[in-house]
């Protein structure tokens, strides 16, 4: 037993309790060897016995929706079980020995001698309990916050690589057509244009410019390539493929070139046209990576918006329509994805809330991102109303998803508890946006049906 002893002093939670104690909690214990395989407690049974871990190995895992779910291990050194003073009153999980365990049980019915006349292990048992609580429920928030974040930068990844290749792609063909300058330079000056006849051009061209790329259909397109072809066999003159492709983008039609045709010659229509295409070609491509690098722009402003990075984390007056608007656009991806639609309507006038702009995110995060799960499958709309109602602001996130089985609504807040796959979600979504909205002195609801599930936020206006 003195070896059993000295492991007892080794637990950490015990290092501080006296000696003789650990003995009085030693002679009224159980040592017990379990083989792998072997269940130390299983989930729905009245906790009996209190267990420190001695050896080997314990696997915590319960069971959701047919399937298990891992929430953590015991290890040599771990104090589990009933605790002094704990209000548990039923088994939540099951302890999977995974490797040979050795552990010490010490019987409930024992407590209250224990409370008593061991103070000072009772003490450290109530502070065990308290880390352990504490420590547990960190974890699992953080790892919420991790799958969350994973969630969004997942898709930030894929929102910034579309614009960040466009830019990559149209600078190499922009680099391509610049190349050719020298070579188009000489049937530049060896063009004999008035003054007059230039500014007519650029007249045109600078009309076109200002229009921009026109949205033609592929018929429209066709067509209009067959008139320009036409045109240009009538009036026996010749284009590169590459200044007739950028033309047409660019909306001409046989009427500009007539009006380009009136105020040069024939000789010099080929070159002034393929100039114009060149001037057309360049700026199409400046105006793509200017979209694209606007994009990347509203991206980071976004990014900024959402997670405050330029603010303090303080509560003060925020419109929480912007945090609605940018959690939005942060998740535009899963969006277009489940090909779900976005609509708001906030009634004025509209208060401002005395609140952490980066919590409240954390909320519309995580309701957002579950009807996104419910709806994905066939698509629906997604639907944010507020409006102020005496002294406190309703927000209602509606969808028309297929809502939530009714034997498990009273649930829905329950740490740990999700109706998502595996690895799809912690169980804490919805505990931590209770958590949050509860710190703000507010109140979160749930009503649903198969077409209809409204989540309803109140939070005090004062």
């Amino acid at each position: 037993m003195t070896d059993i002893l000295q492991a007892l002093q080794e637990v950490p939670e015990l290092s501080q309790v006296p000696k003789e104690q650990l003995q009085w909690l030693l002679d009224h214990s159980e040592l017990l060897t379990y083989e792998a395989g072997a269940l130390l407690f299983k989930s729905g049974e009245i906790p009996q016995n209190m267990f420190i871990i001695l050896g080997g190995r314990i696997r915590i895992w319960f069971e959701q929706l047919g399937k298990a779910r891992e929430i953590g291990s015991l290890e040599k050194g771990d104090i589990s079980g009933m605790l002094p003073y704990s209000r548990l009153k039923m088994t939540k999980g099951n302890g999977l020995v995974m490797d040979q365990a050795l552990v010490l049980a010490t019987n409930k019915e024992l407590f209250p001698e224990m409370i008593r006349t061991q103070y000072d292990l009772v003490e450290a048992l109530v502070h065990s309990m308290a880390n352990r609580i504490r420590n547990f429920t960190t974890l699992q928030v953080q790892n919420e916050k991790l799958l969350s974040l994973g969630k969004l930068s997942a898709g930030l990844a894929h929102e910034l690589n579309n614009p960040s290749s466009a830019v990559v792609r149209v600078a190499k063909d922009l680099h391509q057509h610049l190349s050719y300058l020298p070579e188009n330079f000489k049937r530049v000056i060896a063009i004999r244009l008035e003054n007059e006849q230039v500014d007519r051009v650029n007249e045109r061209l600078q009309e076109r410019i200002q229009q921009g790329v026109s949205s033609l259909s592929l018929l429209q397109r066709k067509r209009l390539e067959e008139n320009m072809e036409e045109w240009l066999e009538d009036h026996e003159v010749s284009l590169s493929d590459d200044a007739l492709e950028v033309l047409i983008d660019y909306g001409f039609t046989e009427d500009d070139l007539d009006f380009i045709l009136d105020h040069v010659n024939t000789r010099e229509f080929t070159p002034v046209m393929n100039w114009v295409g060149n001037v057309l070609t360049t700026e199409k491509y400046v105006k793509e990576i200017k979209d694209a690098s606007q994009r990347i722009s509203d991206l980071v402003t976004s990014i900024k918006s959402y997670s405050h990075m330029d603010q303090d984390q303080d509560r003060h007056k925020v419109d929480i329509r912007e945090g609605i608007h940018s959690t939005r656009r942060m998740l535009d991806h899963k969006f277009r994805r489940a090909k779900v639609d976005f609509e708001t309507e906030f009634t004025e006038p509209f208060p401002k809330i005395h609140a952490n702009p980066g919590q409240l995110n954390q909320v519309w995060t995580n309701l957002l991102d579950n009807a996104l799960d419910a709806l994905e499958p066939t698509g629906g709309i997604i639907t944010f109303k507020g409006k102020q109602d005496g002294a406190c602001l309703y927000v209602e996130i509606v969808d028309n998803g297929p809502g939530v089985p009714e034997e498990v609504q009273n649930l829905i807040f329950d740490p740990f508890f999700t109706t998502k796959e595996m690895g799809k979600g912690t169980g804490l979504g919805l505990d931590v946006v209770r958590r949050i909205v509860l710190s703000h002195k507010g109140d979160i609801k749930l009503e649903s049906r198969p077409g209809r599930t409204v989540f309803t936020l109140s939070f005090p206006l004062q």
